[in-house]
C-alpha cells in the first residue's frame, strides 16, 4: 500500500511539469483524394501530380524517390538504399528491403587501424560505400504494385535534373555547411559547390550528368545501374580510387520483399519494419512496455511521461545493441524480444520515481534467445493505398563522393555496421557482433516506416530521417496521436526526448517545459538539448487526409 501511495503522490508532483500543445498550433494540410508529405517541396508536388493523373500511391512513391535524388541530394538518392512499407486498400501489406549491402571484398576489421581503433574510412571517401539498393528497390515496388509506365514516373526527375530548379535557402546553407567534405572530391566540388564558388539562393541548379543517368534508367530499368553504362562508371571509379564495389557486386545485388512486423496497441494495429531494420522491433517492444504502465496518466509533456519514455527506450536500445542484425546472417530473436513475459519483466524493472543508470541495464534475453541524414515521405491515394518510404545516404551527402560522369553521390552506409563491436558509430550507437561486417551483409538500420490501422482501415502513415533517433521519434508521434489525442500536426510538432542506453544522456528538445527538465534532473537524469528526427506523417480521419510536415527540417505536405 505504501508503494502505491508513493507512486500516486509522485504522479501529482510530476504532472506539475505538464505541457499541452499550444492553442494556436499549426493545422494539418487537408486533402480528400491524395496526400504526399516529403522533405522537399518540388518532389512532393511531383508525387501529387502522379496521383492526380490516376497513379496509385506506389507510382507516386517511385516518382518522388527519383525526384528527391535530384532536388534533395542531402539524402535523396540513387547511390543509397532504404525501405518501403506498402499497405494496399485490400488489406495486403508488403515491405521492400533495398538496404545497401557490403561488397565482396569487405572484411570484419577493415575499418580498424594498426592499433585496433576505428578509422574514418567508413564515413568519408570511396571505401565508405555499400552496394546501392535504391534503383532495384523502386523497380521491385513498381513491378509488384505500380500501375503507370516506368519511364513516365522518371520523367519529372529527368526534367528537374536537365532543366534545373532554383536553389532554396535551406539547400544553399546545407551545401555551405558540408563544404569541408564535399570539396575533398573534385566531382562533388564541381557539381554541388559550383567549383568552389558556391550557389546562391534562387540560382538555377542543373545536373546534366544525372539527367543522363536517369534517362538510361528510364529506358532500361535497373539493368543500366547494375549491369550497364552506369554500373561501369561506378566500378571503374571505384577501381581508380581504392574503393571496394565491383561490377560483380552490382550485378549480384537484389532488393527483397519481406513480411512486415505487426502488433496491437490500445485498439490500433501497427504494421512496421522487420530486420534489417531495428525500428519495428523497437516500436512494438517499447509500446508493449508502456502498455499497462499507466504512463499516460501523467499527461503529455510531463516529467512523468518523459521518464517512462526514456526508460523503455533505454531498455530497447540495450537489447538492440546485442541481438539484432541482417536476417540473412543472424537469427533475430524477435519472438523473445516481444514475448509478453519478457516485456513484463522489462517493464517491472522500471523504477517509477528514479532513472535507472544505463550501467545497470544490460541486454536482457536469456542466452538461449540475439543516419541522422536520411529522408522519409508518406503517401496516401484516393483508393486507400498507403506508402511509407525511408531511404538514405546515411551521413548528409553520404560519403561525399560523386560518381564521375553519372552525377550522383554514393552512400557511407558501411558506418552502420559495427566497425569494432562494442564501440559507437557516428550516431553514438553501440552495436554488437551480430552487426559486424561481412561480405553481402546488410547493416542494421534505424529506419522505421510505419503504418497504423484502426478497425481494418488505414489511420496513420509515418516515418522519419534522423539516425538513431528515428525510432524514438516515430514512437512518440504515434503515442501523441493515440494516447494523448493530438491531431497529427500537433503530434509532429510536440517536443520529444531520446535515450539510447549509451551514452547515458537524455536528449531533450527545446520546448520541453523547464519544470519537466528540472524534475527529470531530480530523478537522476543527465540531459542535454538537441533536435531529434523529423517525422513526416499522414492521418486518415473521417474521410479526410491530414498531412503533417515537420518544422525541424525542410519539406511540404501537399493534398488535393
Amino acid at each position: 500500500m505504501q508503494r502505491i501511495s508513493l507512486v500516486r503522490i509522485l504522479a501529482v508532483v510530476l504532472a506539475a511539469g505538464l505541457v499541452v500543445p499550444p492553442a494556436e498550433g499549426r493545422d494539418p494540410i487537408y486533402g480528400r483524394k491524395g496526400m504526399v508529405v516529403a522533405q522537399e517541396s518540388l518532389a512532393a508536388h511531383v508525387g501529387i501530380a502522379v496521383l492526380k493523373s490516376g497513379g496509385n500511391a506506389v507510382d507516386a512513391a517511385v516518382a518522388v524517390g527519383f525526384a528527391l535524388a535530384v532536388t534533395h541530394p542531402f539524402a535523396g538518392n540513387l547511390g543509397g538504399g532504404g525501405f518501403m512499407l506498402v499497405r494496399l486498400a485490400d488489406g495486403r501489406s508488403s515491405f521492400i528491403d533495398f538496404r545497401e549491402a557490403a561488397p565482396a571484398r569487405a572484411s570484419h576489421d577493415m575499418y580498424l587501424d594498426s592499433n585496433g581503433a576505428p578509422t574514418r574510412d567508413s564515413i568519408v571517401g570511396w571505401r565508405a560505400s555499400g552496394i546501392p539498393g535504391t534503383v532495384r528497390g523502386l523497380e521491385l515496388a513498381h513491378k509488384k504494385f505500380g500501375s503507370k509506365a516506368w519511364a513516365a514516373l522518371l520523367q519529372p526527375a529527368i526534367d528537374l535534373a536537365a532543366k534545373g530548379f532554383p536553389v532554396s535557402r535551406w539547400q544553399m546553407e546545407s551545401w555551405r555547411e558540408y563544404e569541408g567534405s564535399l570539396s575533398k572530391f573534385a566531382e562533388s566540388k564541381r557539381i554541388f559547390l559550383k567549383g568552389g564558388a558556391g550557389y546562391e539562393w534562387q540560382e538555377d541548379f542543373r545536373q546534366p550528368e544525372l539527367a543522363g543517368t536517369l534517362g538510361r534508367i528510364a529506358a532500361t530499368g535497373s539493368r543500366d545501374f547494375y549491369e550497364g553504362e552506369t554500373a561501369k562508371l561506378i566500378a571503374d571509379a571505384m577501381a581508380k580510387n581504392g574503393g571496394l564495389i565491383t561490377l560483380d557486386d552490382l550485378r549480384g545485388y537484389r532488393a527483397m520483399e519481406r513480411t512486415p512486423l505487426e502488433g496491437d496497441y490500445h485498439g490500433y494495429h501497427i504494421i512496421t519494419s522487420p530486420p534489417p531494420s531495428s525500428g519495428g522491433v523497437g516500436i512494438l517492444q517499447m509500446a508493449a512496455m508502456l502498455d499497462g504502465s499507466g504512463y499516460e496518466a501523467f499527461g503529455a509533456g510531463s516529467a512523468g511521461e518523459y521518464h517512462y519514455l526514456a526508460e523503455v527506450m533505454r531498455r530497447f536500445y540495450a537489447d538492440r545493441s546485442s541481438y539484432l542484425g541482417d536476417p540473412g546472417f543472424v537469427k533475430n530473436p524477435i519472438a523473445g524480444l516481444l514475448d509478453p513475459a519478457y516485456v513484463h519483466e522489462r517493464r517491472a524493472s522500471i523504477d517509477p520515481a528514479r532513472a535507472t543508470p544505463s550501467e545497470q541495464v544490460s541486454p536482457g534475453l536469456a542466452a538461449s534467445h540475439e543516419g541522422a541524414n536520411t529522408t522519409h515521405f508518406s503517401i496516401v491515394d484516393g483508393w486507400g493505398n498507403c506508402v511509407a518510404l525511408t531511404y538514405t545516404l546515411n551521413n548528409g551527402y553520404g560519403s561525399a563522393v560523386t560518381v564521375p560522369g553519372a552525377g550522383f553521390l554514393l552512400n557511407d552506409e558501411m558506418d552502420d555496421f559495427s566497425a569494432k563491436p562494442g564501440t559507437a558509430n557516428m550516431f553514438g550507437l553501440v552495436q554488437g557482433e551480430n552487426n559486424s561486417i561481412a561480405p553481402g551483409k546488410r547493416p542494421l538500420s534505424s529506419m522505421t516506416p510505419t503504418i497504423i490501422t484502426k478497425d481494418g482501415k488505414p489511420f496513420l502513415v509515418l516515418g522519419a530521417p534522423g539516425g538513431a533517433t528515428i525510432i524514438s521519434a516515430v514512437l512518440q508521434v504515434l503515442l501523441d496521436v493515440i494516447d494523448f489525442h493530438m491531431n497529427v500536426q500537433d503530434a509532429v510538432d510536440f517536443p520529444r526526448v531520446h535515450q539510447q542506453w549509451k551514452p547515458d544522456v537524455l536528449v531533450v528538445e527545446r520546448g520541453v517545459s523547464p519544470d519537466s527538465v528540472a524534475l527529470l534532473a531530480k530523478m537522476g537524469y543527465t540531459s542535454r538539448e538537441g533536435v531529434l528526427a523529423e517525422v513526416q506523417a499522414i492521418e486518415i480521419s473521417e474521410g479526410w487526409l491530414e498531412g503533417a510536415v515537420d518544422e525541424r527540417g525542410p519539406g511540404e505536405a501537399v493534398g488535393y
